[in-house]
């Protein structure tokens, strides 16, 4: 009897822990320090865990179970904090949010864009009439895999509904203030910051861009490869052009905290 009692205690001591570690976990993934802190300010019971010299933070945010971790910039580091988050946390699914250049000339800075497919701009064959793309591999067996990474249309149907319920910081551009528009589009990624019209008008052409970054399509990969759905999201800190480098210092804080606020709406929908 009294090992029973012993062992009823230590069950509703540990309930709440095995709860939580038992439900499904959403990644969510950002390259630089911004693009995280307002989710990481927003989690509960945040707990962190370093593996392989990354730090991954498990807790609670908007009801929603979640791992956060900062992948840093590039394809190579994107691929590595991606690979190590699937193999450790299990997720259901995976959500990367952060700043890009926009391609879409009909898109400003502060603009957000819900990613429906992702593609390499920078993996192909250069030829003297400029990029052939062509598709990544599968490591295991050598397949092909698609160009184009579709993003989980349910966490973009997903995204498009949380976004006509948030009130986004608006965006002070030169002719006011505005709140940001929310479109979804193609997401090109290669390891350039782009800051070239010459550049952004072949990705408009080439690959029908709406913005250009350098992470999503490694995680895309890395995703897809492991057969865990995802979802990128864009807010546009520059238009990809001359000006881009004023931009992105005028424009990504405001562009940063718009993307996590939309991921945070997402997460109470899942």
């Amino acid at each position: 009897m009294f090992m029973k009692k012993i062992i009823l205690f230590a069950i509703l001591i540990c309930f709440p822990f095995i709860t939580l570690f038992a439900q499904s976990v959403t990644g969510i993934l950002g390259a630089f320090p911004p693009e995280l802190v307002l989710l990481r300010s927003k989690m509960e019971n945040a707990k962190d865990t370093t593996i392989a010299h990354i730090r991954f933070t498990k807790g609670i945010l908007n009801g929603r179970a979640v791992v956060l971790a900062q992948t840093g910039i590039g394809k190579v580091n994107a691929a590595i904090t991606t690979t190590l988050m699937i193999e450790y946390f299990k997720p259901r699914e995976i959500v990367f949010s952060g700043i890009a250049g926009g391609i879409d000339p009909a898109l400003n800075p502060g603009d957000i864009v819900i990613g429906t497919e992702i593609k390499y701009h920078d993996y192909g064959i250069m030829e003297d009439i400029g990029m052939r793309y062509t598709p990544t591999k599968n490591p295991s067996d050598m397949t092909d895999n698609p160009i184009t990474f579709n993003c989980d249309p349910a966490l973009v149907q997903s995204a498009l509904a949380a976004s006509k319920d948030i009130g986004f910081e608006k965006v002070k551009r030169e002719n006011g203030s505005f709140p940001p528009s929310v479109t979804k589009g193609v997401i090109v990624t290669g390891d350039v910051f782009v800051a070239s019209e010459i550049a952004t008008e072949r990705l408009r052409k080439d690959l029908n861009a709406a913005a250009t970054e350098m992470e999503g399509a490694a995680v895309a990969q890395s995703c897809y490869q492991q057969k865990i759905p995802f979802l990128i999201i864009r807010s546009l800190s520059d238009n990809a052009n001359k000006k881009a480098a004023d931009d992105v210092r005028n424009f990504y804080k405001v562009a940063a905290e718009n993307a996590a606020v939309l991921v945070i709406g997402i997460l109470g929908g899942l």
